[in-house]
């Protein structure tokens, strides 16, 4: 059977179609974005048993605007007055500069119970004041100018009279204070005091001797003489006066100490040539 020519144009257009390449993309599938999901309920929270206090519990909350901060030591980050800074860099300069025999010796006070017997004994023996002596010489005058009885016994003060009964021999204890002001006035006293066999005491605070003789300071006391009740407390402050100041020896050299950062700069070094040494020593044998 002979195939008809317009079966055959027919099949040559579908050969055709299948051979030319497809110039359209298949549609894209279009996928729904999935929906958030509903959010889960919440469940109550359960209330606790509250159990009633005196004290009620009040967190504090130290941010900007809430509760006043607490103390904090702030002591490096202070001002300080100047006089405060100039205390401060005197000590650490008296520590590092050599200080001489003469100045070094007040260094060396008497001890904490040693100086509470001495202002007991000085407190029965204090001058009269402004007062006092008003009265006493209104008595006088009204008595026609008679004294009655003995001199009383005082605390003699004053650098210059004090040098007198030291000189003259008339001072049995001599109480000079460590920290006068400037040390050149007094750095002589002690050496007087041994060349001339007067037991003396190096006291701390000029003031404390102040208060003794109604004054704000003082820098050297003097007792010349006592009544008879005392004369076994004053022989006491002699004895230890004598044992830890007249017959202490020649005062030393002091200061000259370095600071930490020096000390162990020197520690280091030394150890250096501790171990060089002993490497040489190694070696030798």
């Amino acid at each position: 059977v002979v195939p008809s020519v317009a079966i055959l144009a027919q099949d040559s257009v579908q050969s055709a179609q299948w051979q030319r390449p497809c110039t359209t993309m298949a549609p894209k599938k279009q996928t729904k974005k999935p929906l958030p999901k509903a959010p889960l309920k919440k469940e109550p929270a359960k209330k606790e048993a509250t159990v009633e206090t005196l004290f009620e519990h009040r967190p504090k909350n130290f941010a900007i605007g809430g509760d006043v901060q607490p103390k904090r030591d702030l002591t490096r980050y202070v001002k300080w007055p100047k006089f405060v800074q100039v205390q401060r860099k005197k000590k650490i300069l008296l520590l590092r500069l050599k200080v001489p025999p003469s100045l070094n010796q007040f260094k060396t006070t008497a001890d904490k119970s040693v100086a509470a017997q001495t202002f007991k004994l000085l407190k029965k023996y204090q001058p009269e004041t402004k007062k006092e002596r008003k009265e006493r010489l209104l008595q006088l005058a009204a008595d026609g100018g008679k004294q009655s009885g003995k001199a009383p016994h005082f605390v003699k003060c004053g650098m210059n009279f004090v040098t007198k009964l030291i000189e003259s021999k008339r001072a049995k204890l001599v109480l000079i204070a460590h920290d006068c002001e400037p040390m050149e006035l007094l750095c002589w006293m002690p050496a007087l005091c041994k060349a001339k066999d007067i037991p003396y005491m190096i006291i701390k605070g000029k003031s404390r001797l102040g208060q003794v003789v109604n004054k704000d300071q003082a820098t050297c006391l003097a007792i010349t003489s006592v009544r008879k009740e005392d004369e076994a407390d004053l022989a006491k402050l002699v004895s230890s006066a004598k044992a830890n100041f007249n017959d202490a020896g020649r005062p030393k050299w002091g200061g000259g100490i370095l600071g930490p950062k020096a000390q162990h700069v020197i520690a280091k070094r030394e150890k250096a040539l501790a171990d060089e040494a002993a490497k040489k020593a190694g070696l030798m044998i």
